[in-house]
C-alpha cells in the first residue's frame, strides 16, 4: 500500500541546482515526520546521488513506515572526473555516466544497483523509466 502523496526526488539529485546534502537529508526527515511514507526516485536523478541520500535517510527509520519507488532503464557506470559526461539537468554530480540498458539482465543488475545506493533490501515499487521512449 502506497500513500497517495509520493516525494519525488529528482530535486535531491541537484536538478538545474545544487541541493547540499544535509538540507537533503533535512527534506527527507522533515517528509518523514510529517507522515510523508512514500518517496519516489530513480538511478537518473543526480547519477545515484538521490538514491544515496535516500539510503542516509532511512537508515533512521524503520524500513516498513516509508515505501520507495525507483525505476529501471539506465544502468550507472563510473568515468574519469576529467570526462565530461551528459548532465541532462543535473548540477554537480558524481563521476558516473548512465547507460540505457533494457535487457532482463540489465533490469535485474540496475535494480540491485539501486538497492545498494540505498542500503535497503527492497523497493516497494519499480518502473521502466522513459518507456515512451524505447520500443519495448
Amino acid at each position: 500500500m502506497v500513500t497517495n502523496l509520493a516525494l519525488g526526488t529528482a530535486p535531491l539529485g541537484n536538478l538545474f541546482q545544487p541541493v547540499p546534502g544535509d538540507k537533503a537529508l533535512a527534506v527527507l526527515r522533515g517528509a518523514f515526520d510529517a507522515g510523508l511514507a512514500h518517496v519516489d526516485t530513480a538511478p537518473h536523478y543526480g547519477v545515484g546521488l538521490a538514491e544515496e541520500c535516500i539510503g542516509q535517510a532511512l537508515a533512521a527509520v524503520s524500513r516498513s513506515e516509508v515505501t520507495v519507488a525507483t525505476k529501471v532503464g539506465r544502468r550507472l557506470f563510473p568515468v574519469d572526473p576529467a570526462r565530461a559526461t551528459s548532465a541532462e539537468g543535473f548540477v554537480q554530480t558524481p563521476s558516473r555516466e548512465r547507460r540505457w540498458d533494457l535487457s532482463r539482465d540489465g533490469v535485474r543488475r540496475s535494480l540491485d544497483e539501486s538497492l545498494e545506493r540505498m542500503g535497503i533490501d527492497r523497493v516497494d515499487v519499480l518502473y521502466l523509466h522513459d518507456p515512451d521512449d524505447h520500443d519495448v
